[in-house]
């Protein structure tokens, strides 16, 4: 293991153990990044069942972004899942950013579900 993925795998297990760990039973967001796409899922942990997904590959088959790379994709994918979330009935979530820092894409999916009336 090279020293980068070693420190991605420590931020991954330090963000989980928190949100394993709080007092707020909540459905978690759960975002994944990979060089050409990004996804993200409502996953509800107790039940073990994913409530809500979108990805940018969605939003490439609706025509809302041509590149799916950028913070601009990242933006619709929040807004997707902020929408599908809402309309299964949550409300309230706990952000999983893996081992990610919460800094470009991540971020724009993050800004973009908040201003749809996604709250964490």
């Amino acid at each position: 293991m090279g020293k980068q993925s070693k420190l991605f795998e420590r931020r991954r297990n330090r963000v989980r153990y928190k949100i394993r760990h709080s007092t707020t039973h909540r459905a978690r967001l759960s975002v994944f990044r990979s060089g050409k796409h990004i996804y993200a899922q409502i996953i509800d942990d107790e039940t073990r069942s994913t409530l809500a997904a979108a990805s940018s590959a969605d939003a490439v088959k609706n025509g809302a972004v041509s590149k799916t790379w950028n913070r601009d994709a990242a933006a619709v994918v929040g807004k997707l899942i902020a929408e599908r979330a809402l309309a299964n009935g949550v409300k309230q979530v706990v952000f999983d950013r893996g081992g990610y820092l919460y800094h470009g894409r991540v971020k724009a999916l993050g800004d973009a579900a908040r201003e749809r009336g996604l709250q964490f």
